[in-house]
């Protein structure tokens, strides 16, 4: 088992952390959603090797944050350019890519841009474009961001993301860390944020043409069910798994996202 890596690229824009763990001939590449605009991977391996450990021996993993330096006006476009220049700089070739909620976004950019990478493209609670939902929620927290309201921000996180019983445990657990956590600048945070506002791959999905698996949650009060459907109709060779009861936390409440995981990248 090779040793969980916690690494940083050197890229033409700027640095990026990224986490390496497992020892499978699989490659799995995984990007996080807006999470990232409040602390990146940096750091974490040790974290996320045990979080997965269920998948080590099948795949080695990749976990790329977006870099350090973003700027205001950074796209998914961008974002995608600079993984596809850590896939070059790492020899990752023929990979399989997930992406959560806005790191799903930047797969689908990649996944159209940069397909001779790509073995495979799975997409978790996200959209290929905005709707009244993503832009009432992403609004309200990107206001939250700009009045230094950290706790507001994880209290509405929880309370969207999760089924009934895990959202009190979450609220709880937000509330008795309190601060714990809050970025010294919530700039990062904020342009990301304003990068999904941007986000439109509707008329270009029919041109993905690798196998691609959609997971979504009947019940996601953040990007709506509706969106993952939408994906679905729209990229020709897919799966589309939508789960009963559960939202945008799906991949954290159910052992099924592990299961599917594996037999669609067998």
């Amino acid at each position: 088992m090779k040793k969980a890596l916690n690494g940083r690229l050197n890229l033409s824009t700027g640095d990026m952390d990224y986490v390496r763990f497992g020892s499978g001939k699989t490659i799995l590449v995984m990007l996080p959603g807006l999470g990232d605009g409040i602390k990146t991977v940096k750091g974490l391996a040790l974290f996320f090797a045990a979080m997965y450990r269920s998948i080590r021996k099948d795949f080695t993993t990749y976990i790329f944050s977006r870099r350090n330096n973003i700027e205001y006006g950074t796209t998914h476009k961008d974002y995608s350019d600079d993984l596809n220049e850590a896939f070059e700089q790492l020899n990752i070739k023929d990979a399989y890519l997930m992406g959560v909620s806005q790191g799903g976004m930047i797969a689908q950019r990649f996944a159209l841009d940069h397909k001779d990478k790509l073995k495979g493209l799975i997409l978790v609670v996200t959209s290929c474009r905005m709707n009244e939902t993503i832009n009432s929620t992403i609004g309200s927290w990107i206001k939250m961001a700009k009045d230094d309201d950290y706790q507001g921000i994880m209290l509405d996180l929880a309370r969207l993301s999760y089924s009934e019983n895990v959202t009190k445990k979450q609220i709880k657990l937000v509330k008795h860390l309190g601060n714990i956590g809050k970025p010294k600048s919530f700039d990062r945070f904020i342009i990301q944020a304003e990068a999904i506002f941007k986000h439109d791959t509707y008329d270009e999905l029919k041109y993905i043409k690798c196998p691609t698996l959609i997971l979504g949650g009947k019940e996601d009060k953040i990007v709506t069910p509706d969106a993952s459907i939408e994906i679905a109709n729209l990229i020709p060779n897919n799966k589309l798994i939508m789960y009963d009861g559960l939202g945008h936390g799906l991949y954290e409440e159910t052992p099924d996202f592990i299961k599917q995981l594996k037999n669609f990248c067998k």
